[in-house]
Formats: C-alpha cells, structure tokens, sequence
C-alpha cells in the first residue's frame, strides 16, 4: 500500500515559499505520492444566501497544473497526482496539452483523478453545462486517452470533435492514469468501466460491513465490463481532524484489508498554524503506520 499526503493548499497560503517547503519535506520523508485538489471559483455567500458547499470564496486553491508543474522542478522522484479535477468544466483537449506537459516535466509522474464537481457557480462562470456534466465526462476520458497515445486524432461524440489533430509532444506516459472520485453509484459504475483507480471519498465511506459491500459492488461493476477488479486502484484517507494518533496504524490496517493500494494522510482542519506542523503531523503518522 502506497502512502501519501493531500496537500494543505488552504491553509498553507499563497507564499511559494511554503509550497516548496511542503513539497520537499514529503518527498524526503518517503511519502509515495502527493495529493493537489481542485477548484477554479469560490461563491460569495454574501450573495448566495443560505449557501451548503464544502468551500466558498474565502477558500484558496492552487491551480493544480501549474503547481504541479512548479512542483514538477522542485522534486525528483514523488508522483504527482491530482484528485480531483473537475473535467466537465474544462476543455477536454486543452486538459489533455496542460496534463501532458506536467506528466513530460515530471519524467512520468502524473496520475489524474478527475471528478463531476457538485458547485453549479463554478460551472455557470466557466460556460459549462452542470446538469450533463457526469455524461459529458465519460466521452472527456475517451478523448482524453486518444490525445495521450495518438499523434493524430480522428473523434466525433455527442460534445465533441476532433478532425485529424493531436497534441505535441505526447505525455511520458501512455496514457496517463485516470482515477476518479465520488460515492455514487454511476460514479462506481464508471470506475469499474473506465477508471484506472478509485479516489473513496470520506465522510460518505465506512470502515466496515457497508464499506465492503460498495467495494464488492465496484469490482462487480468492473467484472460485467470484462475486466480484471485487481487492475482498479483503491485510495484510501486518514484524516486526522477525526482520528486521533493512536487510531492511525488500525486505520492503516483496515484500509489495506479493504484492498486499498493506496493511503493519503490529510492534515486539513485539524488547527495547524505553520507549514512545520503540517510537516511533523505526517512524519508522525507515517512512523504510526510503517
């Protein structure tokens, strides 16, 4: 089981200073991978009165490609990966060039998690359709994967065209890992037809008898695709707002009896003041769960 960090990226701050900190100490401590959310826009909730999202305009986020190719010249061996992506408010072939440059200037070491969204402003302000988002989004992963192995593209979907194009230079990678997020039932139908790997989301996800049966249920959904369930990536989270130090190393365990082929450790929301408590908050649950 790979080992992780989501990247504290608001309430870390704007200073590149601190990213690189950041970055450079999980790469020296061992971590596997390291985790770059995504949103483009935050809501006023001074205007949208009664607003229920997770985040709003006073949440920073990084735009993942940029950081991660910053990222990408500042470390050496860490996989840098992005869950999750919001691709159905996106251009499919401009993330294809952006997602190709980071993979090429990283030697390799992109993996993509994409995602439906759930803020309908969002999409508003970037011209997107919300209400088709998760159909337009399996025709986005075709495309997406014909950009990354084909020097010339030839595709007509229901939302897109490509008329004997392709992007230059082509990814290290061939294709670039697709890993998605969500709970939802279509989500987990989608993972097990196309998905290279599955983002669990938590809240929404248990540790026990109902977690089981919605990971039977995705590698039942991969078996009626004709594929192998083994082939599916599984990443579990601890975080560590919920869980305290001594919970971290059953955490890990039963995450590994899940299948889990990988494990994040998110530091978010738990107090911190400084980048050096982020960093000594996963140096501790790695030793927990070595």
């Amino acid at each position: 089981m790979k080992i992780g960090v989501i990247f504290p990226q608001n309430e870390i701050g704007p200073d590149p200073g601190a990213v690189r900190e950041y970055a450079q100490a999980v790469e020296a401590l061992g971590f596997h991978h390291l985790i770059i959310n995504d949103h483009v826009l935050g809501a006023d909730t001074s205007h949208y009165i009664g607003w229920q999202g997770p985040y709003k305009l006073e949440d920073q986020f990084c735009e993942p490609f940029v950081t991660l190719g910053y990222l990408a010249a500042i470390t050496r061996h860490i996989q840098l990966t992005i869950a999750t992506l919001i691709l159905p408010q996106r251009q499919t072939a401009l993330v294809a060039k952006q997602a190709s440059q980071v993979d090429i200037l990283s030697g390799g070491r992109l993996r993509l998690g994409i995602g439906v969204g759930w803020n309908p402003v969002e999409y508003m302000a970037l011209s997107e359709n919300f209400h088709d988002r998760g159909r337009r989004c399996e025709e986005q992963i075709a495309l997406l994967r014909a950009l990354w192995t084909q020097e010339s593209v030839d595709f007509t979907g229901k939302w897109h065209r490509v008329d004997h194009a392709g992007i230059n230079p082509l990814p290290v990678q061939r294709p670039i890992p697709i890993w998605l997020g969500g709970t939802a039932d279509v989500v987990l139908r989608r993972i097990g037809r196309l998905g290279d790997g599955w983002f669990v989301e938590t809240p929404g996800f248990n540790l026990d008898e109902s977690g089981r049966a919605t990971i039977d249920r995705l590698q039942g959904y991969a078996r009626d695709a004709g594929r192998d369930p083994s082939h599916i990536g599984i990443e579990g989270r601890i975080d560590l707002v919920n869980n305290p130090p001594q919970d971290w190393a059953e955490m890990a365990s039963l995450w590994k009896s899940f299948g889990a082929t990988h494990l994040s450790i998110n530091t978010r929301n738990v107090g911190f003041n400084s980048v050096g408590e982020h960093i000594e908050a996963i140096r501790q649950c790695k030793e927990s769960i070595a």
